[in-house]
């Protein structure tokens, strides 16, 4: 068979090049479409991104605005902080080894502990963070891990950017605390800490702009009650970086605005009087002996305050122990915390002007007064000061065993008698209340303290004010209510019939602790039993019978004013209530407060004083408490001013308190010896300001204008 030879088919082949040519073609010309697109058409348009990319928003927090007195003074300033920060992204995107490399250089140079500047690098809510020290903000924004660095090593990492990649040195302004005249005032002033998540969470939402991850905000005291003014609105940033996260230069700013100046009624001359003295009591307190309890007294805690009578403004508020407000500046060490909230060190973050509660002993004695004068009693009454007074089963004796006879008022209060008002108490009890276990009994004496405004908070404006408790039938009911649980417990466990205090107590308490009896009635008239209240409600029931019966919401803030100098907020006076009251009544404990500090239990401390030049009123009070010494407490007034102080295991009201009082009234009206010279008076004219500071063009802030012999 003869072989076939097949030939290619060469018009396939051509056809299959020509295809693959054309394809060639396509693709080629694609490319170069496209090219011309991006460098033609959209060439600037990348090219804008890309520069983007190398720009970084840089938060610039504002300067938060001051806090003055009245005078404008400036209890809480500014001052500049070099802070080192670090870009959380660049740091993520070195190895392992140059991250921590560079931290640990961070660390050497800014002298910080390598371990306290990684947990600051860390976020919150990551497995790894630590409590308290994480970085709770934006991980684009700049994480701070050094403050307060010195100038010099601030300028060195900043000239030596290639060292320390992402790594900025700024400027940031810091809360400085000026002490005018020494004051402290931390418990007034507050404290700032950095804003937590849920904040930052919460301001979004609201559109709020002034918070961002590095804010701080206020915590306590007025810091916090006037936050949203304080703080400013922060600033942006525009800077320039390269790859390595190095700053290459700044192309745009959106300046922060400062915040607002808090102008406050304290007077700082008067506050590091008031906190002088208060001192200066405790510490004599604690170099006195005891008698009842055989040691020195304890003196544990102590607080001061000083009202305008007519405005209720607070011209000064002192509370011990207390604290250096300082501490906060930059972030507070777990030790420093531990310290502030330790009962060891007397809990120093309590503000006891406003927080405190304590039986009010015998200064609780012209409310009653009041109170008896406008239910059935007159100012002719009289009744027996004797040594003690036999109610139910047990024998309640006068302060000191001490008796006066028949006596009225006037006189009850100046010698504070405790049998002339338990004969007050008693006689009501007898009248509408002798059903123990009718918790809707009148009582007139309880409703006049409410009237007062005990057992409500006063309004002041600082957080966390306590309301006291007035210790009536419907509060003793309800602790009953609360509490006949755990003490049947008690009382049902002693199967020993145990008799200390704690079992005599629950057996009781288990039984009966519902009913009000006489013996309640008796120590309600006086200020003892389970009636608490706070320094500045007691200050402000004195400064309702100085002005004739109005109630003031006490304020510390008198006015807020802008960056420029414009008063941008009026912060008046706040009538919270009327006393109920007839005007004679109030008149008549008005007048019998005068015999204090002359014939009364303050005559010995007030001996030389020019009491017909200046009228003070007056009422001491020794409260006292299961198991600790007794709280010594002294309530004075004029027309002008109230100054109350009270001292926990302390003493005597007079004997305590009574020196330091008279110190700061001697401040008030200029006093040397028998001598008022206003002229050298802590405050000119005797009365607090009306008129607000003048802020001048140039930053200065002046004291109030002079209107008269005034201000």
């Amino acid at each position: 068979m003869n072989a076939v030879l097949i030939r290619p088919d060469r018009s396939k082949g051509r056809v299959r090049l020509f295809v693959l040519q054309v394809l060639m073609l396509s693709l080629f010309a694609t490319l170069l479409a496209r090219l011309w697109f991006l460098q033609g058409l959209s060439g600037e348009e990348y090219q804008a991104k890309a520069a983007e990319q190398s720009v970084r928003d840089v938060v610039v927090q504002p300067a938060r605005g001051l806090i003055v007195d009245a005078m404008g003074r400036p209890l809480v300033a500014n001052r500049v902080s070099w802070v080192v920060s670090v870009d959380r992204t660049v740091l993520g995107n070195l190895a392992e080894a140059s991250r921590e490399a560079l931290l640990r250089k961070i660390a050497a140079t800014t002298g910080e502990k390598y371990d306290d500047v990684l947990a600051r690098t860390r976020l919150c809510g990551t497995p790894d963070a630590v409590k308290g020290t994480c970085w709770n903000g934006s991980p684009f924004q700049p994480i701070p891990v050094a403050t307060d660095v010195p100038q010099k090593v601030a300028v060195r990492i900043s000239e030596q950017a290639e060292d320390y990649p992402g790594v900025v040195a700024q400027r940031e302004s810091v809360r400085a605390y000026p002490s005018p005249y020494g004051v402290n005032a931390a418990g007034v002033l507050g404290y700032l800490s950095a804003v937590t998540a849920e904040e930052l969470e919460d301001a979004e939402k609201d559109g709020d702009k002034t918070l961002n991850g590095a804010s701080v905000v206020g915590r306590a005291g007025l810091e916090k009650t006037y936050d949203q003014w304080l703080r400013g609105i922060p600033g942006f940033q525009k800077v320039v970086v390269d790859s390595m996260g190095r700053t290459q230069g700044s192309s745009g700013e959106v300046a922060a605005t400062p915040g607002d100046t808090l102008v406050t009624s304290i007077d700082a001359k008067v506050q590091g009087v008031v906190e002088r003295e208060l001192h200066e009591a405790i510490t004599n307190a604690r170099k006195t002996f005891d008698k009842v309890t055989g040691k020195n007294y304890v003196a544990d805690s102590g607080a001061a305050v000083v009202l305008d009578a007519k405005t209720g403004n607070v011209v000064a508020m002192a509370s011990q122990p207390t604290y250096d407000p300082s501490v906060w500046v930059g972030g507070i060490t777990s030790k420093q915390l531990k310290r502030l909230y330790s009962k060891k060190h007397g809990l120093p973050l309590v503000q006891r002007a406003i927080q405190g509660q304590f039986a009010p002993g015998s200064t609780w004695k012209p409310i009653m007064t009041v109170g008896a004068l406008n239910h059935g009693f007159s100012e002719d009454t009289r009744l027996d000061c004797s040594s003690g007074l036999q109610v139910g089963n047990r024998w309640f004796k006068n302060y000191e065993s001490a008796s006066a006879g028949m006596i009225g008022f006037d006189r009850a209060l100046q010698l504070s008698c405790d049998t002339f008002f338990y004969r007050v108490g008693l006689s009501f009890w007898n009248k509408y209340g002798s059903n123990a276990g009718n918790v809707n009994a009148k009582d007139p004496l309880a409703a006049e303290a409410r009237s007062f405004g005990f057992g409500a908070k006063t309004g002041v404006d600082l957080p966390g004010e306590a309301s006291g408790r007035i210790s009536d039938r419907k509060w003793k009911r309800s602790y009953w209510d609360a509490m006949k649980g755990y003490y049947c417990k008690v009382d049902k466990r002693n199967k020993t019939g145990k008799r200390d205090f704690l079992h005599v107590f629950a057996h009781e308490f288990c039984l009966e602790g519902n009913l009000y009896r006489a013996s309640d009635a008796v120590n309600f008239s006086i200020g003892q039993g389970d009636t608490m209240v706070t320094p500045l409600q007691l200050a402000r029931a004195y400064a309702a019978i100085s002005n004739g019966g109005t109630l003031f919401a006490p304020r510390i803030a008198k006015a807020i004013v802008d960056p420029d100098g414009k008063v941008v907020k009026r912060i008046a006076p706040v009538v919270q209530g009327k006393v109920k009251s007839k005007k004679a009544a109030l008149k008549y404990v008005d007048t019998a407060l005068q015999g204090t500090p002359k014939v009364g239990t303050l005559g010995w401390k007030f001996g030389g004083f020019p009491l017909d030049k200046v009228k003070i009123r007056g009422k001491t009070g020794s409260a006292e408490v299961w198991g600790k010494q007794s709280t010594s407490w002294v309530a004075t007034y004029t027309k002008d001013y109230v100054v109350v102080m009270m001292v926990t295991q302390g003493g005597t009201g007079s004997g305590t308190s009574g020196p330091a009082v008279r110190k700061i009234w001697e401040a008030l009206y200029g006093i040397e010896g028998m001598d008022v010279k206003p002229a050298k008076a802590t405050i000119p004219g005797t009365t607090p300001p009306r008129r607000l500071p003048t802020f001048a063009e140039d930053g200065s802030i002046l004291p109030p204008a002079r209107r008269g012999g005034g201000r």
